[in-house]
């Protein structure tokens, strides 16, 4: 038994009151989390209480508790001084979703400070770190210093979490992964709100991705996520607004880490596909509301390439040259159409499987990953077709990853049908805490 907010507690006796539907106090939760963090709690018995809280859930306070207590096992950063109002914006991850990449300098040229702490990519999602890591010479490791210094110098930074940050979620993440309790929403809210908070920002953006290529398949589930999230953000009085946003299909026409940094770089300069200029748009807008910030149009600003200048000094800030050629794959194959049609896009799912069977992403975090692989899709939804068009491209440096890559995105994957698809609706909600 060991003491925790004022009384004894133990491992055993916390895990009962959840299996047993109770509510944990906020005394039990600092307590579990904190000597889970010191290894006084075993990884068999957090699984269990992981399990207990995945069945039975917890309230909106008993998850403010646990994402507080998961900030309280590490450092919480404060870059208050750095002399402009402070917002940053958090995705859950989809396929194509390279938004970080522009959206970052362009709300630093419309007057804010973004501190963008990512992370990397683990199966059918790419990592942000893993995109910028095919610029050549750029690094994701800064210290505290450093952020502070280039969000006072740019504007922006987007770097790898610090490890002194949310500690106790870096070993709970690790232990939900191979125990069967990744889906529980009161740990994916705390887990992605602890680090937010510990970062310092002002103001957070979520995007909470929905549909075939998102972690949340259902506008429902979507919605629970995001109004958790926005409820722990009002509990700790960070503002916080949550876009639901269409992850059905691929965003833009790349997947791939150095693919998409070459199509984020067509954005910011001013062109690039419109459904990744309207989602950098959308969500800097909301952005530009948290900071207080009203009169700049980013739309305007995106288009006046004042958002590029700030990435080449972002890129150039980590030891990356913003003008080097970017990795190319040593292999490309294509996959045409069979019939004559209309193509209505592909599943996002699928795609974003088979950039990461090409080598664009990983099983396992210690995988390496191939900077030039993934997929180019060729055609728009809309766009006739007939046999033998080109449909997309897969890229790869390991030829021999192609034939699986073919049979995933066989069958349904890829959509030729005799009328236009309906158009895209990318922004489906917006969700702000009551």
């Amino acid at each position: 038994m060991t003491r925790g907010g004022g009384r004894s507690f133990g491992a055993v006796e916390v895990i009962a009151a959840k299996r047993d539907c109770h509510e944990l106090t906020r005394a039990q939760i600092e307590w579990v989390v904190g000597a889970y963090t010191r290894g006084e709690v075993a990884d068999e018995q957090m699984s269990a209480l992981a399990m207990a809280i995945l069945l039975n859930g917890m309230d909106a306070a008993e998850t403010a508790h646990w994402t507080q207590a998961m900030i309280d096992s590490g450092e919480v950063l404060d870059f208050g001084d750095v002399g402009r109002p402070l917002v940053d914006k958090h995705s859950t991850g989809g396929v194509g979703d390279k938004i970080t990449l522009p959206l970052a300098p362009l709300v630093a040229a419309c007057g804010a400070a973004v501190p963008q702490l990512s992370g990397r990519g683990l199966g059918h999602t790419g990592g942000t770190l893993d995109k910028l890591e095919s610029i050549p010479g750029w690094r994701a490791s800064l210290s505290t210093a450093e952020i502070r210094d280039q969000l006072v110098e740019v504007g922006a930074v987007v770097c790898a979490t610090t490890p002194t940050l949310a500690p106790a979620d870096r070993r709970l993440y690790a232990l939900r992964d191979v125990t069967g309790t990744v889906e529980s929403i009161p740990l994916i809210a705390s887990s992605i709100m602890s680090k937010k908070l510990a970062e310092g920002t002002g103001g957070l953006v979520l995007d909470v991705k929905v549909g075939s290529g998102a972690f949340m398949k259902t506008l429902g589930r979507a919605g629970e996520l995001a109004d958790a999230m926005t409820a722990i953000g009002a509990a700790h009085g960070l503002p916080t607004t949550a876009l639901l946003t269409d992850m059905s299909r691929p965003l833009g026409r790349c997947v791939g880490n150095a693919l998409e940094v070459a199509e984020s770089v067509e954005v910011l300069r001013g062109g690039g596909p419109a459904d990744v200029v309207a989602l950098t748009v959308a969500l800097a807008r909301e952005m530009l509301v948290l900071a207080g910030i009203t009169d700049a149009d980013p739309a305007a600003v995106l288009a006046s390439g004042a958002a590029h200048d700030v990435w080449e000094r972002m890129i150039a800030a980590q030891g990356g040259d913003p003008s080097a050629p970017l990795p190319v794959a040593r292999h490309v194959d294509e996959i045409t159409a069979d019939r004559t049609g209309v193509f209505s896009g592909a599943d996002a799912l699928a795609v974003g499987t088979a950039a990461w069977r090409l080598g664009a992403g990983r099983a396992r975090k210690e995988d390496p990953v191939q900077p030039a692989a993934g997929v180019r899709l060729l055609v728009e939804p809309g766009e006739e077709v007939r046999p033998g068009t080109p449909l997309l491209e897969l890229h790869t440096d390991t030829p021999e990853r192609i034939p699986d890559a073919r049979q995933i995105l066989g069958g349904a994957a890829l959509l030729v049908t005799a009328d236009p698809p309906p158009d895209r609706k990318l922004v489906l909600d917006i969700r702000r805490p009551d």
